[in-house]
């Protein structure tokens, strides 16, 4: 395959360099911001060498390439295109994507850009939580071994200090200093106030400052308040960088971002973000319990069609502000189950088509789908041909039913399908047992869906 051919062909395609603003890619897909969407001509793009579709989501046109040629049709591209990734003159690819979007998704792609890259410290913590789990309850070595002890601080860590990560992330997306985020992070989980982590009743000491009475409690593993006080640092920093000379910004910004972020940390925002967090938890528990598998359907089916918009990046942060809160993710084994379905479903097309490109398509994407990418099969297959989307619905909505109606929960987050199987096993067999039979259930009724309704194949 010649992927110099590919870029080539691709440009003229989308409008010409002079459509193309900026360009990206992920693990399956080229993202592209252009000018104008309707000088693209999809159809011809989509018939080309290589690709597995072609959609128009979240202010961006993406192809998909699939993993590994993605990377290699890229390097080209931004050549072709006289897209210098080094040129300062460049617009920034997330300032573009967000600029076309609606607030909504504006929003969603904010909190993605903050989460998504602490999703390995969260999985690797979640893993490590469930060897330790597993070493306790089979009493593989003694329960005062080194090896528990050492297991107990990496398993726990990334809990610990989840402020100062997200601290990092968000003060980047924010537009202010990532080193001053951590900080603001770093003061929220202090040796000096009360880490909440694992203590269940613990009471902390509270001071009197300018009349007010402040509890010195920490916000180790909270989500909400560190988002709130970096987003407020941001502001504190831009405003006071704007009014200082130049000479002595770097000894009077970080200096008054600290001490007024901090302050206002302590006594407004920390324990506003607190009720805030402990709200959305209360009200997702609320529905958990009271509604049961129905709430499981209704997800499960809807979830598809929400990833479709791009808000789904958001869920990122509820998931984070679960686990912080309760120590298990409900919502995870749910989202899982559509995307198996999804995967079901794209079975069910390379099975039933005629054609040998969508073939071709269909069973890589399929597979992807089970590994937890769903948008190849989404875009590429099931969306295309209407009907097998609506059958992974179907599929998506009784195994989410069933992962609820059984209880089954993660201790992490960032992980689906076939993969998910490492942050399920370690809360249990049973556990274990019924996300495998939810998998099956979401799988073969997306795919029996599919298979009855049917589907209308273009013409070539």
């Amino acid at each position: 395959m010649d992927v110099k051919q590919i870029a080539s062909q691709l440009v003229p395609l989308l409008g010409g360099k002079e459509n193309i603003v900026s360009a990206a890619h992920c693990a399956t897909r080229l993202r592209l911001v252009l000018k104008e969407d309707d000088k693209v001509d999809k159809k011809a793009i989509e018939n080309l060498d290589g690709v597995k579709g072609a959609f128009a989501s979240s202010g961006q046109f993406q192809v998909i390439f699939g993993t590994g040629l993605v990377n290699k049709v890229y390097a080209e591209f931004v050549k072709e295109a006289g897209l210098d990734q080094n040129n300062e003159e460049v617009v920034d690819h997330q300032e573009a994507v967000k600029k076309k979007m609606n607030p909504l998704a504006r929003f969603a792609k904010t909190l993605s850009n903050i989460f998504v890259p602490i999703i390995p410290a969260i999985v690797a913590s979640g893993l490590l939580m469930g060897l330790l789990g597993m070493m306790k309850t089979f009493e593989w070595v003694s329960g005062d071994s080194a090896i528990i002890l050492f297991l107990d601080m990496f398993s726990s860590a990334a809990f610990i200090i989840l402020p100062i990560l997200i601290g990092f992330s968000a003060a980047k997306e924010f537009g202010g200093n990532a080193y001053l985020g951590a900080v603001i992070g770093g003061i929220m989980t202090h040796p000096a106030l009360l880490n909440p982590w694992g203590l269940a009743n613990a009471e902390p000491e509270v001071i009197n400052f300018l009349g007010l009475n402040v509890e010195l409690l920490g916000y180790q593993g909270t989500v909400v308040p560190v988002l709130l006080a970096v987003y407020v640092m941001s502001k504190i920093e831009k405003g006071t960088r704007k009014i200082v000379p130049n000479a002595i910004d770097l000894l009077v910004t970080p200096f008054v971002t600290v001490i007024l972020t901090g302050l206002i940390t302590l006594l407004v925002i920390g324990p506003l973000g607190t009720i805030v967090g402990e709200g959305i938890t209360t009200i997702l528990n609320f529905v958990y319990d009271n509604v049961g598998f129905v709430s499981g359907i209704i997800f499960g089916g809807i979830y598809s069609a929400i990833v479709i918009t791009g808000v789904h990046h958001s869920f990122h942060a509820i998931e984070a502000n679960l686990i912080a809160d309760i120590g298990v993710n409900y919502l995870l084994p749910i989202w899982s189950m559509a995307n198996v379905a999804q995967g079901g479903a794209g079975l069910a097309v390379f099975f039933k088509t005629k054609r040998e490109k969508t073939k071709q398509v269909a069973l890589p994407a399929a597979f992807s789908a089970f590994l937890g990418i769903t948008e190849p099969v989404i875009f590429g297959v099931n969306l295309k041909y209407r009907k097998p989307f609506i059958g992974a619905m179907i599929g998506g909505a009784l195994g989410g039913g069933y992962v609820v109606l059984t209880e089954v929960v993660a201790n992490a987050y960032g992980l689906t399908g076939i993969p998910m199987l490492a942050i399920v096993a370690p809360l249990g067999a049973t556990n274990l047992i019924n996300y495998i039979v939810g998998f099956a259930i979401a799988l073969v009724s997306a795919f029996v869906a599919t298979w009855l309704l049917g589907f209308k194949e273009e013409e070539n």
